[in-house]
Parts: structure tokens; sequence; C-alpha cells
């Protein structure tokens, strides 16, 4: 079982809320009780029950949840254990990203680097993250927090942490451009694309996606603006100046969140799956690969 589904579990047993456990685990609440209708699938047992306002633990909860607190305390051991020889590593290791994903990810890598290799310090540094993989073959940063391209360079290895489904959103205040959303919602017909006003990051994977799509339809996009970074392309959605896809990390994280809204529309965009990214010969390299365990067992895969 994956030990994901365990802290899922872990956080949900907590908060007794979807919405703060999703936003806790830069999870959509949707994520959440999947993960959570896989546990119970798994265990046979109805582990919740929720009511109106918050979600209780049934008695095989409860009984679950000291499983679950033991199965992820082992883990981490585990992984403290193994990595306890180097221990008095000590240097620099840059990393660079998007302000977002630089704050979705590395809140839990961070800490624990400190608590494992104390004399390993992590530079991080921001900006668009289209940037970072270029920034990564040029020899400038020593890994990159990237979106996964669909073609993906052999010099470099890809450490997958998280991945984050796209979503096509529109303002949510009073506009001509939210009366013309709602008209198309309120009758079950697509927006007329060719003249809807996008907002779209000047580079970058989900650019590519949305533009892929709109072709494969015979569309061509009506780009109102293009912007550096998906942070700003939220706040100028929120404006009613157009509607834009952005990863759902974006949202979750935009102080924005509240003024606009996701879009019943292209919902078939592949996710993002997001990660570290360095160059091979790099991996090799003590103080990366120490960066590299820490974010595994942060973010183990299935």
């Amino acid at each position: 079982m994956d030990i994901r589904y365990y802290q899922t579990f872990l956080t949900l047993a907590e908060t007794r809320h979807f919405g703060q456990a999703a936003a806790r685990c830069h999870m959509s609440p949707s994520a959440v009780s999947r993960q959570l209708q896989r546990l119970e699938q798994q265990v046979g047992q109805r582990l919740i029950e929720r009511d109106n306002r918050q979600v209780h633990l049934t008695p095989a909860g409860r009984h679950f949840l000291e499983y679950a607190r033991k199965a992820v305390d082992d883990w981490q051991q585990l992984r403290s254990d193994l990595s306890a020889s180097q221990i008095t590593l000590s240097g620099t290791v840059t990393v660079y990203g998007s302000v977002t994903a630089s704050y979705g990810l590395m809140t839990q890598i961070l800490p624990r680097m400190r608590e494992v290799y104390p004399g390993v310090e992590i530079k991080l540094r921001t900006g668009d993250q289209a940037d970072g993989m270029q920034r990564v073959l040029r020899g400038e940063e020593d890994a990159a927090i990237i979106a996964r391209p669909d073609h993906f360079p052999d010099k470099l290895e890809f450490l997958p942490l998280q991945r984050t489904p796209l979503h096509l959103i529109g303002p949510r205040t009073p506009s001509a451009l939210s009366r013309q959303l709602d008209r198309c919602i309120a009758t079950g017909e697509e927006p007329d694309w060719p003249h809807l006003p996008m907002v779209l990051a000047e580079r970058g994977l989900a650019r590519e996606r949305l533009l892929a799509w709109l072709q494969t339809r015979g569309h061509a996009p009506n780009i109102y603006a293009q912007v550096a970074g998906h942070e700003v392309v939220v706040p100028m959605v929120s404006l009613g100046l157009g509607v834009a896809v952005v990863p759902e990390m974006v949202i979750l994280h935009s102080p924005k969140q509240s003024t606009i809204r996701m879009l019943p529309w292209i919902t078939d965009l592949q996710p993002f799956a997001l990660g570290l990214c360095a160059s091979e010969e790099q991996t090799r390299d003590p103080l990366l690969q120490a960066l590299w365990q820490v974010a595994a067992s942060c973010y183990p895969q299935p």
C-alpha cells in the first residue's frame, strides 16, 4: 500500500476536514476522497464517516489510525537509518524553481534535510519554472523543480515527487466574461473558443498542452495577454481579462484563489508530473544524492 495514502489519512484524521487536509497535502479534496476510498477498499472497512461539517473516524478508522502512524514512523526511521552514515556531509546545493513549486514541495523536504544532513545547505533560487531544465543543462544550478516535459533530455535525471492536475479557470467576480461563461454553463454549451480571451504563460508545458488541445479541435487561441509564470496568470484571470489553464498547485497557493473558479471544459489535459531534475553526472555527487534521498522519502512513489 502506498505510504502517501497513510500520510493523507493521518492528515484527514487530524484536521477532520477534507478541504483542510487537501490544502496541507497539496491535493484537491476529490483526490483525498479517492485515496480514502482506495484505503477503505483494501482494508475492507469504512474508515471515515462524514456529515455536513466534518468527518469522524469509525471504530475501524480509529484502529487503522494507530497502524498508519506506526507505518509512517517506521518508514521515516528506515530512511533516517539508511542515511545515517552520510550525516557528516557538508556543502551547498542550489535548487531552482518557481515560487509556488518551491513552496509547495520544498516545505516538506527542507526540514528533513536539516534533520538528516545538518551540514548541507540548500540555496533556493526562484523564477519562471520553464527555465529550470535549461539552467541545469547549462550548469547554473545543481537541480531544479520542473514539470516533466513530454520530451526529456537523456543527459538529465528526473525524480518524480507529486502530480498536479491542470484546470481551466475563469473569473468569479462580475464581469462581461463572467456573464458569458455563466450563459455557456447554463445552456450546457462550450464557449466560442476562437473569441474567448485567454491569458497564457509566455512559455512552458501548460501553454503547450492548451494550444495542442485547441489545435486538435481546429481552434486558434484568442490570446489577450502573455505573462511570465503561472503565478501572474491567476490575478489577471481574477480581473476578468480572460480564462487560463494553470496547475492545481498554483490555484491552491494563490492569494486570489477565492476570486477565480474552475470551469467545466478542457478537463482531459495530462497532469503535471512535478519533481527534481539534475544532470546525470551531477547525481553522482554525494550532496545531491543526499537531497535526492530525502526528497524521495518525503514523497514516496507507488
